[in-house]
């Protein structure tokens, strides 16, 4: 399971010209799911996502994470991550999980961050959209389980 985040000041999705979600301070994750993720793996980089400290303190210091700074989260599916691209010019996507799968853990990935307190809104799942942001520092890490 794959998330790139990055750090917003804020960031929007629209399906078919209506915005369908919006925040404001927080972190856009674009989310990659693979045939071999699973609840557990889910649960970890959720929790992850949600700790991991790339706002920055009174010094100036990545040290305050998503809930400490009163950050929203935007959840935007991603099936191209999870695509291999080590060979040719043409992704490969033989280990993206099957679309049922991977709805079913966006969607769990979507109500586990809810159920920890935070603002969450999302895409629409397998929806053409159109993803705006404004990058806060640019700060954008690519997260893993």
């Amino acid at each position: 399971m794959i998330a790139l985040i990055q750090r917003v000041k804020r960031a929007s999705v629209s399906v078919d010209n209506t915005i369908v979600g919006k925040i404001d301070q927080g972190l856009l994750v674009l989310l990659g799911i693979e045939r071999e993720d699973n609840i557990e793996k889910m649960v970890k980089l959720a929790t992850k996502v949600i700790n991991y400290r790339v706002f920055s303190d009174e010094d100036g210091k990545m040290n305050l994470n998503l809930t400490q700074v009163g950050g929203q989260l935007l959840v935007v599916s991603q099936f191209t991550l999870a695509a291999d691209t080590g060979k040719g010019l043409r992704p490969s996507f033989s280990s993206a999980a099957t679309p049922e799968q991977a709805d079913r853990l966006y969607l769990a990935f979507v109500e586990y961050c809810r159920q920890q307190g935070v603002m969450t809104q999302t895409g629409q799942f397998g929806a053409d959209m159109q993803v705006e942001l404004v990058n806060d520092g640019p700060v954008t890490f690519n997260l893993q389980v």
